[in-house]
């Protein structure tokens, strides 16, 4: 316990709304009126307000770099980071320079023997591009302390198979848009009219073929869908129209003896299809890709093609972020660790670290509490459940070892696109030196100044970021309802995500195997599938509903998390009561400080999207449908049958 008494921001409520009839606008409506959106955004919530504090710290932190003595001597950290900065920021060269900097990638294009697309596919795969499908080290479903190879889907221009498939006014219209830019980008690089739309032709025939033989973004949820173990030889026999053993030999992963096809019919697929394809077809389609994946290091003219598409048509924005957030961006993934220890140094102190650590703690037995009293599941998989949740391994702030980028040169005579791509080589040469090697167990997936977190399956662990623990999520002065309100539902939220429609088919090793027992995860799906129905009959936009299959997992881990954060909160008590602060009881702080978390303004456009491309479902109904099946949610605002925000009880769903 302890005697803060810092309540709510009262400005961030709208009180012209009541809370039993829509919790999102009472709780958000302030900060929404105080937040209008900006040209820039197509979606501003208090994650990206989160988002530009860091930016505004990071930037500092650059800049500063700039004066350092260390800038000025070749290979550090500063003169690395300063330069790749000082480069995003140089327009005026940028402009100069306009496709030059393209043209040797594109001329290996051109002279490409299509007879032998293992050697060109090896080349683009080296950490040029990726076309036609994927490939990467990654530790193995089954095993996972091991690193083994993986062949994969391929990414879509426009992200997702639907705008290819589905047929109505909306993808209409982007599909206009993307012919606008595939002819566009072609002009950039000298092609007449003719040769445009030959290039249109070419690309959107053989995206949409792609588009047909990928997995639906429901399919690839299902991590048993994505996991089909075969010998290289195997690979061989079962896709001869490909010359595996000469792409691997080329890729330096020639000791590869076993992978993961994630999806054999793509695959399968793919490699028959090449053989159908013109060379011209392959030569036009890996021109377009080339030039499309390099539009935020040419000039402007290319980056205001991608940004006509993707912004404005596809996002609903405005207008282009500015120059410096856009050049910050290279450096600060390039060199991600570096820049986010000096981050670390100066903006999370340790003692934030120990509170958080304690946090989780109180977290974790609140969720061991809660698995241990589920009436729906068996003792005997509440033992391996527990069993899991005692092996999660808990990463906070920042990693212990920090990740080397001496290998890594930049060289200001070179154009910010050689630059980008031969960091990008060398982190592909990094990933493939892993093969058959031992996972790292402590080598983290985000870096310090990311503001999210995450769980991952397959390593049994969470990680939360310095960046995310900041206020108003994170704050050690604040009143505890607040912080167990915020941060720690999102705690509860990625520890969820070991145990949510994905997640729970991982072990306490991170290894993909049934330790659920036949009956309990039909009851677990029973319950899993009423979740989903809720949230499908939900209407997000004009006449288009929220995709609840698609969003189960976040939604479990919204649902739990909120629950196990409540627990943890009222066991922090210790039966002690806690005093109202400016007419909010505790419970009611809780929940708003929840609420909170998903203020945001957004576009259409935006809501449009991300129905097809975003497994989150949208703010309002991250608040609105989760908290209806809140027993708790419901005492603390008195709300009753007849109130917007009412759920039935035996109509709520509880899973955690």
């Amino acid at each position: 316990m302890n005697d803060k008494v810092n309540g709510i921001n009262k400005d961030n409520l709208d009180l012209s709304v009541s809370p039993k009839e829509d919790f999102f606008k009472y709780s958000c409506g302030g900060w929404m009126k105080a937040n209008p959106l900006t040209p820039e955004y197509s979606r501003f919530g208090m994650f990206d307000k989160l988002r530009e504090n860091a930016r505004e710290q990071l930037k500092d932190l650059i800049l500063n770099l700039s004066q350092d003595p260390d800038a000025k001597i070749s290979g550090t950290i500063a003169q690395k980071v300063s330069e790749l900065y000082a480069m995003g920021m140089d327009e005026k060269r940028l402009n100069e320079e306009g496709w030059e900097p393209l043209k040797p990638l594109l001329d290996r294009v051109a002279n490409a023997d299509t007879s032998r697309m293992e050697e060109i596919l090896a080349w683009q795969h080296g950490g040029i591009g990726g076309s036609f499908f994927n490939t990467g080290v990654g530790p193995d479903a089954k095993n996972s302390d091991i690193y083994i190879l993986h062949i994969g889907e391929v990414g879509l221009g426009l992200g997702d198979r639907d705008f290819y498939l589905e047929k109505n006014e909306r993808n209409d219209e982007i599909l206009d848009a993307y012919r606008i830019y595939v002819k566009r980008l072609m002009e950039l690089i000298g092609y007449d009219e003719e040769a445009q739309e030959r290039v249109w032709e070419t690309v959107i025939k053989i995206e949409t073929e792609l588009a047909r033989h990928m997995m639906t973004r429901e399919e690839r949820r299902d991590p048993m869908n994505r996991f089909h173990m075969m010998s290289i030889e195997e690979l061989g026999k079962r896709f001869p129209d490909f010359n595996w053993n000469e792409y691997l030999r080329l890729l330096n992963m020639g000791d590869a003896d076993k992978t993961n096809v994630a999806n054999p019919a793509f695959i399968e697929f793919i490699t028959s299809y090449l053989k159908a394809l013109t060379p011209q077809e392959i030569k036009d389609f890996m021109t377009f890709e080339t030039v499309s994946d390099a539009t935020g290091l040419l000039s402007d003219d290319f980056g205001n093609a991608s940004f006509e598409l993707y912004g404005r048509v596809m996002s609903g924005q405005e207008e282009r972020k500015p120059r410096w957030k856009r050049a910050m961006v290279i450096p600060n993934s390039m060199f991600g660790e570096a820049v986010g220890k000096l981050y670390v140094e100066k903006y999370f102190p340790e003692e934030n670290k120990e509170y958080m650590r304690g946090l989780v703690e109180n977290l974790k037995t609140a969720l061991g509490h809660h698995i241990e009293t589920l009436p729906w599941m068996s003792e005997e998989t509440k033992a391996k459940a527990l069993d899991k949740l005692s092996s999660f391994t808990v990463k906070i702030g920042y990693p212990d070892k920090w990740k080397d980028y001496s290998e890594i040169h930049i060289d200001p005579n070179k154009s910010y696109l050689e630059n980008v791509l031969e960091a990008s080589k060398w982190f592909n040469k990094d990933n493939r030196s892993k093969l058959n090697k031992p996972v790292d167990k402590e080598e983290w997936h985000m870096t310090p100044q990311t503001v999210n977190a995450y769980y991952s399956p397959i390593s049994n662990e969470i990680c939360f970021p310095a960046a995310i623990l900041q206020p108003p999520y994170f704050d050690p002065e604040a009143d505890d309802s607040l912080n167990y309100g915020a941060i720690g539902v999102v705690i509860g939220h990625e520890m969820i995500h070991g145990f949510d429609d994905s997640g729970r088919k991982f072990d306490k090793k991170g290894n993909l195997e049934e330790w659920w027992t036949p009956e309990d995860s039909e009851r677990f799906n029973t319950l899993a599938d009423k979740l989903v129905e809720q949230f499908d009959a939900i209407e997000v936009a004009p006449g288009i509903n929220a995709n609840g299959r698609f969003t189960l997992g976040e939604n479990i881990a919204d649902q739990g998390g909120l629950r196990i954060a409540l627990s943890a909160y009222l066991d922090s008590r210790d039966g002690k009561e806690e005093q109202d602060i400016d007419g909010f009881s505790p419970l009611q702080r809780f929940f708003i400080a929840y609420a909170n978390v998903w203020a945001e303004n957004i576009r259409e456009e935006e809501v449009k999207l991300r129905v097809k491309t975003d497994p989150h479902s949208g703010a309002r109904e991250r608040v609105n449908a989760t908290l209806r099946n809140i027993d708790e949610f419901h005492e603390a605002f008195d709300i009753r049958e007849g109130d917007a925000m009412w759920r039935d009880k035996a109509e709520r769903v509880v899973i955690w």
